[in-house]
This record gives structure tokens, C-alpha cells and sequence, in this order.
């Protein structure tokens, strides 16, 4: 039988802060019957509505010094846009760090939390299916 995911574990310096921060960027919650609190060294979030895979924040002693060789890509739901959504981002306190957005609407942004984990925001499906329907026109 194959694996599933169940977290994604993101190393970071204070677990409890970076995962209060993460929670309304994704929309998640702490898992039910456990909550996430300050000096926990470990810390889950969770899909509100399919708690199958989570975010798991790990406290670690080092920094962030390079890269990330694994990061998310995340996608708005609902009416929101990729550029909406990197603007409500940026008044989160996260950080932009590449611009990979292409005139004609493709591309994405890459962004930093702010301990300095790299993710990308890509357009929503709404934003994709508008611009394949123009190009088809």
C-alpha cells in the first residue's frame, strides 16, 4: 500500500508563534482536544474541514541559511486572486522574495514567513481558467 502524507513539518525557532501566524494565511485551526500554546516546542494546524493533512511546526536550534529544498505553493480559494492574496500576505508580515509574475498573468510570487520559510502564491483556479479561455478566443 502506498503512504499518505499526514504533516508537513516546518522547522522553525519559536513553534507556537509561526504556527499562530500561519493559521489565517491557510485558514487552519489547532487540532480539536489539542491546542497549540506558547512554549510548546512542537505545534499542528489542521484543515478545519479534512484534518488529514496537517502543518507540524518543530522547534529547532538552528536558522534558516539557505533555500528551502521543499516548500508549499499555495492557491487562493473563493473570489480572491494571487495578487490580492500576496497583498494580504505582506500585511500578515510576511516578505516577498522573487517576482515570477508575467505580464500576460501567469507566474507566481515567492514569499517568506517570517522566520523566513519560503512559499509560493500562485493564481487561483478562477485566474487560470479565465486566462486559458482568453487564449483560446
Amino acid at each position: 500500500m502506498p503512504l499518505f502524507v499526514h504533516h508537513v513539518a516546518v522547522d522553525c525557532r519559536n513553534a507556537y508563534e509561526l504556527s499562530e501566524w500561519w493559521k489565517p494565511v491557510l485558514g487552519y485551526t489547532d487540532v480539536p482536544d489539542d491546542p497549540n500554546e506558547p512554549g510548546h516546542t512542537e505545534c499542528v494546524i489542521v484543515d478545519p474541514a479534512d484534518r488529514r493533512v496537517g502543518l507540524i511546526f518543530c522547534e529547532v536550534p538552528e536558522t534558516k541559511a539557505v533555500k528551502n529544498r521543499l516548500h508549499l505553493d499555495v492557491r487562493p480559494s473563493g473570489d480572491e486572486t494571487r495578487d490580492h492574496e500576496v497583498d494580504r500576505l505582506l500585511g500578515l508580515g510576511a516578505s516577498q522574495v522573487d517576482d515570477r509574475r508575467k505580464p500576460d498573468g501567469p507566474g507566481w510570487v515567492v514569499m517568506a514567513d517570517p522566520e523566513g520559510n519560503e512559499f509560493c502564491v500562485l493564481r487561483s483556479e478562477a485566474e487560470v481558467a479565465a486566462w486559458q479561455a482568453a487564449r483560446v478566443e
